[in-house]
This record gives C-alpha cells, structure tokens and sequence, in this order.
C-alpha cells in the first residue's frame, strides 16, 4: 500500500512511511513492546556471596535483591527500590548486573463474542448485509447510499458481526475524531472484542500502543480517522469508510496529499476484501464510479424504526424580517416545536461572534497582518483572530485608525447563541464549534446535554452534520445557505448540497416528525430546487451533467503544483519556470495557470497555484513522472515551498 501511494502521488517513499507510523516509532521505539529487565551475572552472585560492595549500601541493596528475586523489570524496580539507576550504572560497569529488553508477548486475541442483538433488519438493510457479505474473500467495493437515519451503522455492525465469526478483523474509518467515541460506543454495545483506536488526538503513547494492538492481532476492530488507513491489520476479512463524501478524509497538510478514502479502495484490493462506502450524500466521483460499473450500489432509501424524513421548506429573506442573522418564520418555528417538547439545531458554517469589527466612521475594517483575510470577533474572549493562520489579538473598543467606535457585523455561532438567549429566556442553549470543543471530553459532554434533554437548542457548525444522532431533535433551521452558492470552485455546490441534506437529517430521526427550514436570499436557484424537488439524487445527476460538460472531475483528472514563498513574484515565478518546462506535454494534457491563490497572502507567505488537467490517468501520471524532477531541479525551487496534490478536492 506504501509504495502504490508513494508512486500515485509522487512523493518520496521515505516520507510515506513516516506518515504512516506513529510518532515514537520514527525516533526509535520498538514496533513491539518491550520490557526492561535486570539480573545479577555470576560474578555479581559471587561479590554478593562476599558481601560486596561494601561500601556503597544503594549498589549492595539492588545486588542483593537481584540475588534474591532473580531477574526483575525495571518498574518492580522502582516500586520496591526508589531511585536505583545511579547504582544500576556502577554494578552494570563493574559486570555485576546485566540488563536485557525482553519482547512483551501478546495474549492472544479471545474469541470476539456478542453482547446483545441488533434491531430487527429491514429488508433493505437485509439486502446489503447480504450483498456484501457474498462477497467475502474476495475484493469488492460497495456503496452503501443510505437516506439519514436509515441504518447504515447496523448494517456495518452486522458485517463486522460476520467478519469477527470468520476470526477475521475489520478496519473501519471515520472523517472527524468527534465520531470515534460515538461509533465505538456502539461497537462496544454490540461486541465483546478488543478494539484499537488510532487519531491525533490521542497522545503519542496512546497512539503507539494502539498501534501494537492492531499489529499484534489482538484487536478485532481498529477504528480510526484518516491515517488508520495505513493502521497493520492481520486476517484483515473487512473494511468501511463511514460518510465516505466527507473532505477530511484527504490530507491536506504537509506534501504528503492522499485520500484515505482512495487509499482504503486500494487497500482492500491489496487483500482481496470487500470495503463499504457509506453515505447519506456519496461523493461525485463516487456515483460515477458506480455508473461505470466498478462499485456496486445498495440503497436504504428508509429510515430505521419507522421515522419519516423531515420537511424541507425555503425561507425567503428578502421579504422576511431578520434579527440578527434569524429570520421572523424561523423565530416562530422554534417557539412551536419548543413548545411541544421538541429539540431544536441552528446551523451557522461561521463560529466565533462575528465576521467582521467595523469601524462606522471611517469604514476602518479589522485586518489580519499576515493574511489577505478579516480577523473574526470572538467576544467572550476579548480577542480578534484570524480562522487562517491562528493570529490572536485584543479586541480594541476603539477604531485603531480613526478612534471611533467600533462594531461586529455580520453573524457566528457565538453571536447566534447570544440572540437565541435573549429570544427565549430560560431555555438552556448548547453550542458546538471548534471553540467549545478544544479539550477532551467537551463534545462529549455536549452530546450528553444534548440526549439527556438538558439542552433544548444545538447552535453549531459544520461539526453538527458529521453523522451524529439527537432522537428528540425536530426543527432544524439552516441559517445560511447561500455560501457556495455562488462560488469559482467547481465543488462548491457539491458540498452545499451535502451540508444541507446531512444538517437536515439531523431532524425528526425519532418518533416525532421533522421539519427544516432553510433560510436564502435566492429561493430560485437551481439547486436549492432540485434538493427540494427530487433530494440528493436529482441534484447528484444534474451535477453530474454540468461536470461532463465542463470536463471537470471525475469525467477528467487532475494534480495541482502549489507552492508559498515571502514574495508574490517568487511565488509566481517559480509556477512559471515550471509550465516553461511542460513544452512536451503529452496529448491531451494541458496546463492552467499559474495563478495566485484567492488568499494570496496567508500566514506571512504568499501563495499560488499550476494546474495539471488531463483527459485520462495514464497521460497525467506520465508526464508527472518525466517533468517533476525537471521541476525539483529548478533554481527558483530553492526560494519558494512548494508540493503536488494528485487529485485535488480544493481549488484556490
């Protein structure tokens, strides 16, 4: 797997390798666990027998309990002994004790039993269950296109549940670490089994040793986010990717760019196992793939446990009055289903107070020093931050270039929670974004206010759509749908399109029925009407339609060269150096640009973009194997940062 991805996305092996060991692996820890141990030699039994060393007590006290105990582990050691190093090193010099690492061996993996039962299947569930498990023993890749809240994760459970039968393993994937606790909650549920988690927000120890788990056999189920796809796993018999569509699964920093969904394709290939792509909005590339006959496509178009889908309702802002960013209709619609016990979720893409700090008089607005951007009023801290590169200021109460007074404009989480307080005195408000959940634990703690009923609003963002369950939510209200709308990135609408459908399948997942608001300023757009009129699928064909068309992704393939430098000429010129080098570019490969990015300016660095476009996959790698080390040779490479992104999912 290393060494396919190392050549897809031309990158140094060295380098994939590293990405995908944990952290004390690359400087030195063992692969297995180890065990310190000490022992007295013959000759130490000998000086002991003498009453040596006599005049050092510490040394004759851990000789003597050597002689006495036999071989003992350092940490027997320092329960018994105290500090005992210093004399170790002496007897260790004069050949009176020796030490060895001992490899821990691992108990091996008990048989992976049942806790409890699953639900009763519905025949759709049954179908899948059924389809990807003829298929085991041999490669497969299976897209599980489930509405929300139709029971994708029983149908991973049962798999895994047959899997575990064969005395096989599963590796399942997840996009954001805020899931982890949440599915693995369920696998615990259902399986008394070792499992391993592995995500960066574990500490290097924790990730090392979940690590040793799945390579020793002993885990059954290793569960983890992107890079848990490079996770060893023997008698591996499944593997799933959870919310396949979602963005996080590409790698974004650093110039080592893959795709673990890709990655998980290849790798259950590689093993000749079948691997699950679930989704209630699976990717565009995705269902082309399934058109073109190389994954299968098995629907759940219900919800489990007799839920109805919620209903999906326009909100026109241009002739409905708004206060602060929440329409009057929205406003009355939160009283009702407050009113009848329901919980509400207010989605906002947009954390911290506001946008923008304005100033009235001059029109002075709040930069960020080291980027083309607007620093983000964060209020209940008393700080300006820029979202881009992490810069943190004060908030002045005052305009710094004219002394005026100053004020936010425009709406985030923070502020939306702040009205949504005023509105409704008395009701207990919870808010999920990357500001709250900075700690272990936090989101946890909001998903508990959440089920308990302590919590009747949710404000959040993007955090909220990733696939988590609120039973006794029933109104969900999308305050700004517009974003992306109008975008140059030809995903743009992609992405809208599965925000609006995973948010809104937050609604009505229980026995109560679900409603969904969304709030626009253009009601009439195309896309707002086909996801009202004929759901993800009409919407995923007319995209479809346009993508061929316009021969973007996946009907072409592309690499984008970006690269940063301290100037923008640097940065442009080195792009430039490089097309002059494409002169011979094979037939049907063309290059874009370069051009600088929409932010050219970003943490005190300026950046630009070459695009790479190719009608096939062959043509495109060809050429990125005769023209990258043209490219690493140049002199401007010197001057600038800079890497490649085979199949890119964001364009500047």
């Amino acid at each position: 797997l290393l060494t396919w991805a190392a050549q897809y996305y031309h990158h140094p092996i060295g380098q994939v390798l590293t990405a995908a060991l944990p952290r004390p692996l690359r400087f030195g820890a063992g692969a297995v666990e180890v065990e310190e141990r000490w022992a007295a030699t013959d000759a130490g039994a000998r000086a002991g027998a003498d009453g040596e060393p006599r005049r050092a007590p510490k040394q004759r006290l851990l000789l003597t309990f050597l002689i006495e105990n036999g071989a003992a582990p350092a940490g027997i050691l320092d329960e018994r002994l105290g500090s005992w190093r210093e004399a170790a090193r002496a007897l260790l010099a004069r050949g009176l004790i020796a030490s060895a690492a001992i490899r821990i061996e691992t108990p091996p993996s008990p048989d992976a039993r049942l806790r409890a039962a699953g639900p009763v299947l519905l025949p759709e569930q049954s179908a899948a269950i059924e389809a990807v498990a003829s298929g085991f023993g041999r490669f497969g890749a299976y897209v599980l296109h489930g509405i929300t809240g139709s029971g994708k994760t029983e149908v991973y459970l049962r798999l895994i549940e047959r899997v575990l039968g064969q005395g096989r393993r599963a590796l399942v994937l997840v996009p954001e670490i805020g899931l982890t606790p949440q599915l693995l909650g369920r696998f615990r549920e259902r399986f008394d089994a070792p499992m391993a988690v592995l995500h960066s927000a574990l500490s290097d120890a924790e990730r090392l040793g979940g690590w040793r788990e799945a390579s020793s056999g002993r885990a059954r189920i290793v569960l983890g986010t992107r890079s848990v796809v490079f996770a060893p796993v023997p008698d591996l018999g499944l593997v799933v990717v959870d919310e396949e569509h979602d963005a996080s699964y590409k790698q974004h920093e650093g110039g080592f760019h893959y795709s673990a969904r890709d990655l998980a394709v290849v790798r259950a290939r590689h093993a000749g196992v079948p691997v699950v792509l679930g989704s209630a909005t699976p990717s565009l590339e995705t269902l082309h793939n399934v058109a073109a006959g190389r994954y299968v496509r098995l629907t759940l178009p219900r919800r489990a446990a007799e839920a109805q889908p919620p209903r999906l309702a326009l909100l026109d802002l241009r002739t409905s009055a708004v206060r602060s960013g929440i329409a009057t209709p929205a406003v009355l619609a939160i009283e009702r289903h407050l009113a009848d016990d329901g919980q509400v979720l207010v989605f906002l893409n947009r954390r911290g107070y506001a946008p923008t700090l304005l100033c009235t008089a001059c029109g002075w607005i709040a930069p960020c020093r080291d980027c083309d951007a607007r620093l983000t009023v964060h209020l209940a801290a008393g700080r300006l931050r820029c979202h881009h590169c992490g810069a943190d200021v004060p908030l002045p109460a005052r305009c710094l270039q004219c002394g005026f007074a100053v004020k936010p404009v425009g709406q985030g989480t923070e502020r939306i929670e702040e009205t949504l307080a005023a509105l409704f005195p008395g009701v207990r408000i919870a808010r999920l974004d990357r500001d709250v959940v900075r700690r272990r634990g936090e989101l946890e703690e909001v998903m508990r206010r959440m089920s308990s009923g302590e919590a009747r609003i949710l404000v959040g963002t993007q955090m909220v759509t990733k696939g988590h369950d609120f039973p006794n939510v029933t109104l969900v209200v999308v305050l700004n749908a517009d974003q992306g709308l109008f975008s140059t990135d030809f995903r743009a609408p992609e992405r809208l399109a599965q925000t609006i459908v995973q948010v809104a399948g937050r609604a009505g997942r229980g026995a109560k029925p679900g409603e969904v608001l969304i709030q626009t300023e253009f009601p009439e757009h195309p896309l707002l009407q086909s996801l009202l009129a004929e759901g993800y699928d009409g919407f995923a064909r007319a995209a479809l339609e346009e993508r061929a068309q316009a021969a973007w992704p996946p009907f072409s393939r592309l690499a984008a060269v970006r690269d940063s430098a301290t100037t923008a000429q640097a940065a442009l010129g080195f792009l430039t150096d490089a097309r002059s080098l494409a002169r011979r570019a094979p037939r049907g490969v063309r290059l874009l640009g370069p051009v600088p990015a929409a932010m050219a300016k970003r943490a005190g660095r300026f950046h630009a973009q070459l695009l790479i476009e190719s009608a096939e996959r062959a043509p495109l790698h060809e050429f990125l194997d005769a023209w990258l080390p043209e490219v690493e040779a140049l002199r401007s490479a010197r001057r600038v940062r800079w890497s490649l992104d085979v199949d890119p999912i964001e364009l500047f």
